[in-house]
């Protein structure tokens, strides 16, 4: 499945946010695996970060669940799906440290809504869901993802 073309159907879409609920989910458990590994010595700033990252996915999560539930489309087993979160946009797991991994699941966050965003904006195609409200939600889940980028981002230059 590609975002490179509009949304052709409720199917489809219900599909999309199906792969957004798995990014959270990977967010989500990232943060919180990240924050049982650091030191009880380790700095207050990235164990907020790190909490308030889950809570911040965990809410993503249920918004898009909700989305989904009032889409007229069947769906997809969780196997299928993050199969498809981890051939296009599961972060690199390779990464320098807590900030860089946080950082790096951030903007695979950013990118996927905001790919998805672009791709129901191109499609003519009538939702069983309200399109305005369906955008509204993900943009503004977009708008969090690129503050969490702004906010790691700060406190990686704070620390150099």
């Amino acid at each position: 499945m590609s975002l490179s073309y509009p949304v052709a159907s409720d199917h489809q879409l219900a599909r999309l946010l199906q792969i957004g609920m798995v990014l959270e989910e990977v967010v989500e458990a990232r943060a919180h695996k990240h924050n049982e590994s650091l030191d009880d010595e380790q700095d207050t700033d990235i164990e907020a970060l790190l909490r308030d990252a889950a809570e911040e996915s965990a809410g993503h999560r249920a918004s898009l669940e909700s989305l989904v539930d009032e889409l007229e489309g069947d769906p997809v087993a969780y196997e299928e799906i993050e199969q498809l979160v981890a051939a296009r946009y599961e972060a690199d797991t390779d990464t320098d440290g807590v900030l860089y991994d946080q950082l790096a699941n951030e903007e695979t966050a950013y990118k996927f809504y905001d790919d998805l965003i672009e791709a129901i904006e191109g499609s003519d195609v009538r939702f069983s869901i309200d399109r305005g409200r369906l955008l509204d939600t993900l943009r503004e889940i977009r708008d969090d993802e690129a503050a969490g980028v702004e906010d790691v981002t700060r406190l990686m230059e704070a620390r150099s």
